[in-house]
């Protein structure tokens, strides 16, 4: 008996030794790796593919096109500059929103100006 078995009781494992050994790491890395890829294929990607797609449509987007803003207002499209648009939500009526404040296109003849 040593003076550190006094400070601190020495611990006795029960049952097989052998038992209490895990295998390779491999077998805690893959549910890790599982996860990751889950998570890959249900947020990343999408979320990915959702951004692509809107860069796409601010890149393509002209005079005369018709769109929904992020604060949910209709408008008509009449000039576009490199960081803004500005567009006529009624008669007469212009405002200028930044680029990346547009959210959808809509078809044409949906906005009744």
């Amino acid at each position: 008996m040593n003076l550190l078995d006094l400070i601190i009781p020495p611990a006795f494992a029960e049952g097989d030794a052998t038992s209490t050994i895990s295998g390779s790491g491999l077998g805690e890395l893959i549910p890790m790796v599982l996860l990751f890829v889950i998570f890959y294929f249900l947020l990343i990607r999408p979320q990915q593919k959702r951004a692509k797609d809107h860069k796409a449509l601010l890149a393509a987007l002209k005079a005369g096109d018709e769109v929904v803003t992020n604060g949910g207002v209709v408008a008509k499209v009449i000039s576009v500059d490199e960081s803004f648009a500005t567009a006529e939500i009624a008669d007469g009526v212009i405002i200028k929103v930044q680029k990346q404040g547009i959210n959808q296109k809509l078809p044409k003849g949906s906005v009744k100006i």
